[in-house]
């Protein structure tokens, strides 16, 4: 079994080999300071089933003068299975057997150490929580005494300890007795425990332990609390001169560090005579009164001993006491020391704001002050386990104190307790009946939308936010936009493309001045999210309209937005070829000229654009007549026009432009080889026709001008000459459909201004 490895103890790895037992501990590190100083060895473990961390005190009777300590092992754990008290070590399991016992409690560490190392602290840091854990150790001996009916008998700086919340816990039960227990041990085996003479009373000295049974429960535990006194302010000096005999009354010379305020009860302690000596009831009394004059109240001003009694009582206290304490606790929290702050300190004020002990608006900042100094390993389980209980509360006051605060520790939550446990609370905000909640809520999803899933983030997200635009508070509907933008470029590909644009058009819309500038904002600050295709068809024909809004300050912005958005269409553009169709030679030259200047010169005007239009059109008509027709002879005036000057001009004609048009779209031309036709128009209601002109003299020619002149046989009408009637309405009605088909816009509207296509407040049409 592996986990034997790390157990530290020879005996336990034996115990777990013969017996099969599976230990509820793995032990590790020894506590070496504590070694050779009780009959107890200490270690630092973790619990099994949970891996929380706890101390397990070690007793092997494998050597003779071990096996005679054994009674006072096992008096020592049946006392501490017995007493329960707030200020006694916490017994949790033991493992025993004939020869070892191995008792599992909460973790601790041994005093002695703690008090060195709070020697390099300020003298009023060191004086206020040494007499803090004085009060602490008094309050336990008081219960052991009066409620209990029991001498401790082994009151020193080894049987205290320290808890992972600071406070001092009261612990080597190896001698505890009730002079009326048959079992006591106290008044028989007393003297076996390690270094007893040391630190007993006068009385003991002169008639041994078994002197105690006769006198009250509390005469000893109050001289060795004398003796606990003067070891914690003067650690580093002997016993006083008062622990030997005669015992003389402790002078002021010999007071040390002790404080002004103790030192009257502490001689008291010290009497030698135990009927006239001062209890450790009295002692506590004496400490936490006011009006018993000098030497009184030592207990009662102390900062710490306050708070401790204002966090038991918190949730009796009245309004004006809870207040009192909050205060307190608020300009103290830096003198606290760090772990009573976050472990005795921080679970009372969690309590009392899952229980309604106070207003959440006042703890809640308190709380995270407190968390401050918290060890990152340790955050989540004493502050965030808490703070992430209370989103699922229905007041608002609670809600609303998370919220505010939730920027000192979004970034300790991760993406699995957002999910699961956070966002289905939070969510409820966006419909919260109270405008502070719901614009709250929106504040807070871009410290949260990075630890979001792509469900939530691209779909429930922006199903509420969708809600939010139709909002009737102006600043819920502003910030709604300016979080779309922020969280744009995070979006996916697809749900970028239907909800941006619509969802900053409705922003542009808004009645409110600044929900229309952050609409433009937004634009701006999402500009990588749109394609360039989108951008020139979408972005910018959505926001032209603002560039003359009534609002100078919303102009500005459409015009610098505007701006931005037409030099990126540039860049791309420069990119681009001139043309994404092959040229094909229209007039002689290979260009149409526009008012004598190149297609591709820029106008900077609306009457230049206008002039080099006409100038366009006008030199183009003069080119095809010069081409064509000046070389013919005009009828006369009594002849009627072949054709309609609508009508397309002859295909056989030197107008390439018609004739590439038709070969291009695949009408049939008439065939190059035959004579060129000339118009022939009979009559105003009569279809246009052509008939043959020939090379042939004048009478031929003039011929040629009459309907039916050089008529041809039915015959060879039908099987060798096409009807020219026909195919001239077929050209003509080709090149009107021609003409309609270039037009790129067609008849209709060019803007359908009931269009809605891209509507906003439809989420479930635009996010499915």
């Amino acid at each position: 079994m592996d986990y034997l490895r790390t157990l530290g103890s020879a005996a336990v790895s034996s115990l777990v080999q013969k017996s099969g037992l599976t230990l509820p501990f793995s032990l590790g590190h020894k506590v070496t300071s504590f070694e050779n100083r009780t009959l107890w060895s200490l270690y630092d473990a973790t619990k099994r089933d949970d891996s929380s961390p706890v101390s397990v005190f070690e007793f092997e009777a494998n050597t003779p003068a071990k096996k005679n300590l054994l009674p006072l092992a096992k008096n020592a754990l049946r006392k501490l299975r017995t007493v329960r008290h707030p200020d006694v070590l916490k017994f949790m399991e033991v493992v025993e057997t004939d020869t070892s016992i191995h008792i599992m409690t909460e973790r601790v560490r041994p005093l002695g150490p703690a008090i060195q190392e709070w020697q390099s602290k300020s003298v009023q840091e060191r004086e206020a929580w040494l007499v803090w854990g004085l009060h602490r150790v008094s309050v336990a001996l008081a219960f052991l005494n009066d409620s209990a009916s029991s001498t401790h008998g082994n009151v020193r700086v080894d049987s205290i300890f320290i808890s992972s919340s600071g406070e001092w816990k009261l612990g080597g039960f190896d001698v505890l007795s009730n002079p009326k227990d048959d079992a006591a041990v106290l008044y028989t085996l007393g003297g076996m425990v390690p270094d007893a003479s040391t630190y007993s009373s006068p009385e003991v000295k002169k008639g041994g332990f078994s002197t105690l049974k006769e006198l009250p429960p509390a005469a000893a535990d109050a001289y060795g609390l004398g003796l606990l006194i003067h070891f914690a302010f003067n650690a580093n000096q002997g016993l006083p001169a008062t622990a030997q005999p005669p015992h003389p009354p402790p002078t002021a010379a010999s007071r040390g560090a002790i404080p002004t305020s103790i030192f009257p009860a502490y001689k008291k302690l010290l009497n030698p005579n135990p009927k006239a000596r001062l209890t450790p009831a009295h002692f506590l009394e004496l400490g936490t009164s006011h009006t018993a004059g000098d030497g009184s109240g030592f207990f009662a001003n102390n900062q710490l001993v306050k708070v401790c009694a204002g966090l038991d009582g918190f949730n009796v206290a009245s309004e004006g006491e809870k207040a009192s304490l909050l205060k307190t606790l608020k300009e103290s929290a830096s003198s606290f020391p760090t772990e009573f702050a976050s472990y005795r300190v921080l679970p009372a004020l969690i309590s009392a704001l899952e229980f309604g002990g106070a207003s959440a608006a006042t703890i809640l900042p308190l709380v995270l002050q407190f968390g401050k100094n918290v060890p990152p390993d340790d955050y989540p389980a004493v502050i965030l386990t808490h703070l992430v209980k209370l989103y699922s509360s229905p007041d608002r006051g609670t809600r609303m104190a998370l919220l505010d605060h939730l920027p000192e520790y979004a970034d300790k939550l991760d993406k699995k307790t957002v999910v699961d446990k956070i966002w289905p609370n939070l969510q409820t905000g966006f419909t919260d009946t109270v405008a502070l909640i719901r614009e709250a809520t929106v504040k807070s999803i871009i410290l949260l939308s990075d630890k979001l899933n792509e469900r939530i983030l691209n779909n429930d997200l922006l199903r509420h936010l969708a809600r939010m635009q139709s909002d009737p508070e102006s600043s819920i509907r502003t910030n709604t936009c300016i979080l779309i933008g922020r969280l744009g470029p995070s979006l996916g590909y697809n749900t970028k493309r239907k909800v941006l644009v619509p969802a900053f058009t409705r922003a542009l819309k808004d009645p409110f001045v600044h929900a229309r500038v952050a609409g433009l904002m937004a634009l701006m600050a999402t500009i990588e999210c749109f394609d360039v295709e989108d951008i020139a068809t979408k972005v910018v024909p959505s926001m032209a309209f603002t560039t003359i809004d009534k609002e100078k300050l919303v102009r500005d912005q459409a015009f610098k937005a505007m701006e931005l958005f037409i030099k990126k269409l540039e860049e791309h553009a420069a990119t681009m070829p001139e043309t994404a169709a092959p040229e094909i030679e229209i007039f002689p030259g290979g260009q149409l000229p526009i008012n004598g200047a190149s297609p591709n010169t820029l106008v900077n005007s609306a009457a230049g654009a206008a002039g080099a239009l006409a100038g366009w059109a006008i030199s183009s008509l003069g080119k095809k007549l010069a081409a064509g027709d000046l070389q013919s002879t005009m009828a006369s005036a009594g002849a009627a026009i072949d054709r309609p000057t609508s009508a397309p001009a002859p295909l056989d004609g030197p107008n390439p432009l018609m004739r590439a048009a038709l070969m291009n779209s695949g009408i049939p031309l008439a065939d190059p080889g035959l004579p060129p036709l000339t118009p022939m128009y009979s009559s105003p209601g009569a279809f246009p026709t052509r008939s043959f002109t020939t090379g042939g003299g004048a009478g031929s020619r003039s011929r040629g001008m009459y309907l039916g002149a050089n008529k041809v046989p039915t015959s060879e009408s039908v099987s060798s000459v096409p009807d020219w009637a026909e195919v001239a309405a077929a050209e003509v009605e080709a090149a009107n459909e021609l003409a309609h088909a270039s037009n790129p816009w067609g008849n209709d509207d060019l803007m359908d201004v009931n269009a809605d296509e891209g509507d906003w407040s439809e989420p479930s049409i635009l996010l499915n």
